[in-house]
């Protein structure tokens, strides 16, 4: 069966702009417009709306001298009003050869917001469209708001339709302004529409109010719509638009009659791109460039993943240019741990893989984030843990620190079962801490090595704020030797390396 291709219309660079809060430099619109046409591969853009201000006019101006030099000119569109033909001017002067003008697709907008009659509407339109021919301008037709149109007056919208299948236009733009639209009325009312003028070429433009964008698309597209309007991130007013990444996975997953031109592989690359102009972070649960999306947390998923990948499904990380991943918390478990362990290339016997699961599932229980960054030196701590017996036991500690006052320690260790206290002032926190230390070991009769080297470093790589590893070099007569200590606070990991230091000696 010969697969029905769709066409995919971007307008995160218009109707995506709309976000609150959000604005893209000029130099932002040609960086996206060439990600967009060139690597993702959408067959248009709709990147400004006309007459809005200094800043859009260059941007479309820079995005068109571009697209004449590669031969993309057609596929760059630009929002126009019926003004007479204002909106076609700055479209001249800027370079846009393709407008798509906006009209009234509901009797409710044109009563209320126009206060004009049908007729008078189409007239405007219809001295709007005849500029554009004048001026070699490709004209499509947004109708706003017609779902509500189709909802509310269907006769004006099939009135409306009937006058447009009489003008040299070359696409009907079906916009769900307000996303109010369920699947079975999208189908409907599109499978209608396409029945009574199969000639005509019909985009939908759905946006995501009511978290259904993407089910609308499904069956807009069943329907027979030509093409979808879509958003990077589904960015755009209020709920935004329905989303690029999304549509996409969809259409080639479950709708094998149905294919578009666009790159799955470069969807996440945009998605972060986007994300990185706009200021706006990818929800980590946002479906197919979330950050959690391709991630197992819970350790019985690992394992299915283990025997036959019984958690695996079409929905492939590396189809959009991804890893799987598994997480390292509290319910991560072993299997979890095992995974990570086999991408770093380490192997580890049962009884260290379940003293590192116990040190991650403690981490998880403080609710810090543990990263595969992070498992190297919590392995390389457990196991440096278990390399000596323990005699030396550092009970409790307080670390003090107050402006105007030296930093002070008062700390509790127990040394081959007696136990000490004492408290010391000291350049910084852990100075004092060493200073109290000393004290219990010279009333000891005993001295401590000399620190000679002290380094502080997180993760290479590592997005979690977990763990942090001091390094402390330690000299005694003629030799050094280094201790590790593996926290989340500085000083807390600079004491648990003493701790292991006195243990050595």
């Amino acid at each position: 069966m010969k697969k029905r291709t769709i066409e995919i219309m971007d307008t995160t660079l218009r109707d995506g702009e709309q976000t609150s809060g959000v604005s893209f430099t000029a130099s932002e619109k040609l960086t996206l417009a060439k990600l967009l046409l060139e690597e993702l591969k959408v067959d248009r853009i709709e990147v400004a709306s006309a007459r809005v201000s200094k800043g859009e006019f260059q941007a479309v101006k820079s995005i068109m001298e571009w697209a004449r030099e590669t031969g993309r000119i057609h596929q760059v569109e630009v929002l126009t009003f019926v003004d007479n033909g204002a909106s076609i001017a700055w479209m001249k002067k800027a370079g846009a050869r393709v407008q798509n003008l906006l009209t009234k697709g509901s009797l409710n907008h044109l009563t209320h917001q126009l206060k004009k009659t049908p007729e008078e509407h189409f007239e405007a339109i219809s001295r709007v469209i005849e500029i554009a021919q004048n001026e070699d301008i490709e004209t499509n037709v947004y109708l706003e708001d017609w779902s509500n149109g189709m909802r509310n007056s269907q006769e004006y919208v099939f009135q409306f339709l009937d006058f447009l299948a009489q003008q040299p236009i070359k696409r009907i733009l079906l916009p769900d302004t307000l996303g109010i639209l369920t699947p079975s009325e999208t189908f409907d009312y599109i499978k209608k529409i396409i029945n009574r003028y199969p000639e005509t070429h019909f985009d939908f433009h759905g946006h995501n109010d009511y978290d259904l964008s993407v089910s609308n698309v499904m069956e807009a597209l069943k329907a027979g719509a030509h093409g979808l309007h879509l958003t990077v991130n589904g960015m755009g007013e209020r709920a935004g638009n329905a989303p690029l990444a999304s549509a996409i996975a969809v259409i080639n997953d479950f709708l094998p009659g149905i294919e578009t031109t666009a790159v799955e592989s470069s969807l996440f690359k945009v998605s972060k791109l986007v994300s990185t102009f706009t200021g706006f972070g990818i929800p980590a649960n946002k479906p197919i460039v979330g950050g959690n999306v391709f991630t197992q947390t819970a350790g019985i998923h690992a394992d299915g993943d283990n025997k036959k990948n019984l958690y695996f499904s079409n929905l492939m990380p590396e189809r959009f240019g991804r890893k799987r991943k598994y997480a390292l918390g509290k319910t991560s478990g072993k299997a979890n741990i095992l995974k990570n362990l086999q991408e770093l290339g380490l192997t580890l016997n049962d009884e260290e893989v379940q003293k590192v699961t116990e040190r991650i599932i403690e981490l998880g229980d403080r609710k810090e984030k543990v990263t595969t960054d992070d498992l190297p030196y919590i392995i390389s701590d457990v196991l440096d843990s278990t390399s000596f017996k323990q005699k030396v036991f550092i009970k409790s500690y307080v670390l003090t620190h107050a402006k105007g006052l030296l930093p002070s320690s008062t700390l509790s260790i127990e040394i081959e079962g007696d136990s000490y206290e004492e408290h010391a002032q000291g350049d910084g926190q852990f100075d004092a801490f060493m200073n109290a230390l000393k004290k219990v070991y010279e009333t000891r009769g005993s001295k401590l090595p000399k620190l000679v080297d002290y380094a502080v470093r997180i993760p290479p790589g590592s997005s979690s704020d977990a763990l942090c590893e001091t390094m402390i070099t330690w000299r005694t007569g003629k030799k050094d030797f280094m201790t590790t200590g593996l926290d989340s606070d500085q000083t807390v990991s600079a004491i648990k390396a003493t701790e292991k230091m006195l243990n050595i000696i």
